[in-house]
């Protein structure tokens, strides 16, 4: 039987704080389908508990995470599961664009876009690495905590794909330094998140488990209400900037590269798979 230390994301409550965290420490919090629904799960729990005021999202071991899972032997990307963020069909049956725009649909934006949406503050503790896919789950958190070694990146634009599906980097940071971000590839410190608006606190790494949670429990003693409130009142101000109409104008552009892959390259992500990666980025 399958334990709790086995579950690719694990649930703990302390008082007002749940705490999710993404439990494939081998792959570095690669996140296959099996995590993020259950990261959904964790959500959905976490926001229908009302002795629960704030969320942290951790990881577990030396990274946050490296990302979407393109190979580890636990991949699996074309089983089907239980549809909750949008209505689009099951993709699992489908193929090329149907299927790809379908899957992302739901487990990419869609869930990151309700993630966002949950009514109580989320605080994201960052350690190592925080790589493309790992960006959109920080950036869905209301607020970042980093510690010392923690890095950033989205080094996708090399697989010719404009940014993660949540394209969120206009938002976090400002353009030009997105820009930067994007071109390059390159990893962004934590102290340059910092400096750049996109992290909240940067701190030693032993030190980062208790001071997110003394975070969060300070945040857990203003009224519930009011939290929400303010959440969506800043949510709003965003999106009356333009981060919604962003997210769904960039979503195309995603997908109009994963069918231009296609059709040129050896698959939808221009032939580059974690060993690629790796190699362009050292």
């Amino acid at each position: 039987m399958p334990t709790a230390h086995d579950e690719p994301v694990r649930y703990e409550k302390q008082g007002p704080v749940a705490t999710v965290t993404m439990n494939r420490p081998d792959y570095r919090n690669a996140q296959n389908s099996a995590m993020t629904y259950a990261l959904d799960r964790a959500f959905y729990r976490a926001a229908g508990d009302d002795e629960v005021k704030t969320v942290v999202l951790a990881g577990a071991g030396k990274h946050f995470s490296a990302g979407h899972d393109i190979g580890t032997p636990e991949r699996d990307a074309h089983l089907p599961f239980e549809r909750r963020a949008g209505l689009w069909w099951d993709h699992s049956d489908k193929e090329g664009g149907e299927s790809r725009f379908a899957r992302e649909s739901e487990v990419y934006l869609g869930m990151c876009r309700r993630w966002r949406e949950l009514p109580k503050p989320v605080i994201a503790s960052v350690q190592g690495a925080c790589v493309a896919g790992g960006l959109m789950l920080a950036w869905i958190c209301d607020l970042i905590v980093a510690s010392e070694d923690a890095f950033f990146a989205d080094p996708v634009v090399r697989m010719g794909i404009p940014g993660v599906e949540y394209f969120a980097h206009p938002w976090v940071m400002p353009p030009r330094i997105a820009k930067e971000f994007l071109y390059t590839g390159d990893r962004m410190s934590a102290r340059r998140a910092y400096e750049v608006g996109m992290v909240n606190r940067v701190v030693p790494r032993e030190e980062l488990a208790e001071y997110t949670r003394e975070l969060a429990l300070r945040i857990a003693g203003m009224p519930r209400l009011g939290l929400a409130l303010t959440k969506r009142a800043v949510n709003q101000a965003e999106d009356l900037q333009g981060l919604h109409t962003g997210l769904d104008s960039v979503f195309g552009l995603h997908h109009l590269a994963h069918a231009h892959n296609a059709e040129t390259a050896s698959d939808a992500l221009g032939g580059m798979d974690i060993g690629a990666m790796k190699k362009a980025g050292s």
